[in-house]
């Protein structure tokens, strides 16, 4: 069998946020976790999300904002959960463990709530939670050995095997164990700078300092605006958190570019860079994204998912794709020339 192919990458992280267009929206969300227990115990999980409109013309107006605090077991199940605006059915996610079965029961029970930032932000619960505790490799020497005495002892999930469920973990990968499960040896991660552009800090929504100990972040930043008859989408994602030399360090980054007929929501043009990403086969499911050109993106929640399957795809560029699904719902905000 041969070898998955393999892609030269740079490592190197965007920089902060670019400044906000006049005439566009900007929907920012991020997920952090901390340990108070320490490794292997139950976390806490702080959502935040904002849509902010930046007008032609006066100040910026926020359009709406979300947020919730989720305390999780160490199997990723909701134990308890907290959201904001309330809503009445949000106890019923406790007990879901996060992964298809919380995306599911995410659509059932606060399926009312899409399209908004709240929804957004509780959606990246499956993922964020499952990249959440590498941060604790920047902290523990033994990490590899606490991850498989914790994968051990909870026996659930897949036990460690992860073959071909990306591009990254394709069988016979530099990224995989000989018994199929993660070989972090080749793992490699980049230290990156704030999100918040010096200029412009009201781009993104309060995020907290991170310091001092084992922490996590994902964040997400969506820019859509009209340009030359389409609208246009400039996203960004990061993994990261901060390590015991006062800095900090990202596990996963991807830009992406997008232009969408605002008429019926078809992606016309795509192009994600990866720009750090553990493990060398990871960036050629950059290449792949573009078979989702021609769909309708309001679909993409449940449509990536269908095409950007096992190999073809990666975990985390699918989810930044998957939370293109609101930019026509957020375009219809965007004001005319004329405003």
């Amino acid at each position: 069998m041969n070898a998955p192919q393999q892609f030269p990458f740079a490592r190197q992280s965007a920089g902060p946020a670019p400044l906000r267009r006049p005439g566009s929206i900007r929907r920012t969300s991020s997920i952090d976790s901390d340990w108070p227990d320490g490794f292997g115990q139950p976390w806490i999980m702080a959502g935040r999300a904002r849509d902010l409109l930046t007008p032609f013309a006066g100040e910026p107006v926020v359009l709406d904002s979300g947020a919730f605090r989720i305390r999780t077991s160490p199997a990723r199940e909701i134990m308890e959960i907290e959201v904001a605006p309330l809503h009445a059915r949000a106890q019923e996610m406790v007990g879901v463990r996060a992964g298809g079965a919380s995306r599911q029961a995410l659509a059932a029970t606060l399926g009312d709530l899409r399209g908004t930032p709240l929804f957004q932000v509780l959606d990246d619960f499956a993922g964020a939670s499952l990249v959440a505790g590498w941060i604790w490799s920047r902290w523990v020497p033994d990490w590899h050995e606490r991850m498989r005495a914790n994968r051990e002892r909870l026996g659930a999930g897949s036990k460690g095997r992860m073959v071909n469920i990306c591009t990254g973990f394709t069988e016979g990968g530099s990224s995989l164990s000989e018994d199929g499960s993660v070989d972090h040896s080749d793992q490699s991660a980049t230290e990156v700078g704030p999100l918040v552009h010096p200029d412009d800090l009201i781009g993104w929504h309060d995020l907290p300092v991170q310091e001092g100990r084992p922490l996590a972040r994902r964040a997400r930043r969506i820019d859509l605006w009209r340009a030359e008859g389409v609208i246009k989408v400039d996203a960004g994602f990061q993994d990261s958190g901060p390590n015991p030399a006062g800095t900090r360090t990202a596990i996963h980054e991807y830009r992406v570019y997008a232009e969408i007929d605002e008429a019926d929501g078809t992606l016309l043009a795509l192009q994600a860079l990866p720009l750090i990403l553990p493990f060398r086969e990871c960036p050629g499911a950059s290449m792949k994204a573009a078979r989702m050109v021609g769909q309708n993106v309001a679909e993409f929640r449940q449509a990536v998912l269908d095409t950007l399957v096992g190999t073809i795809g990666c975990t985390h560029l699918n989810d930044v794709l998957r939370a293109l699904a609101d930019v026509p719902a957020l375009a219809a905000m965007l004001p005319g020339n004329d405003d």
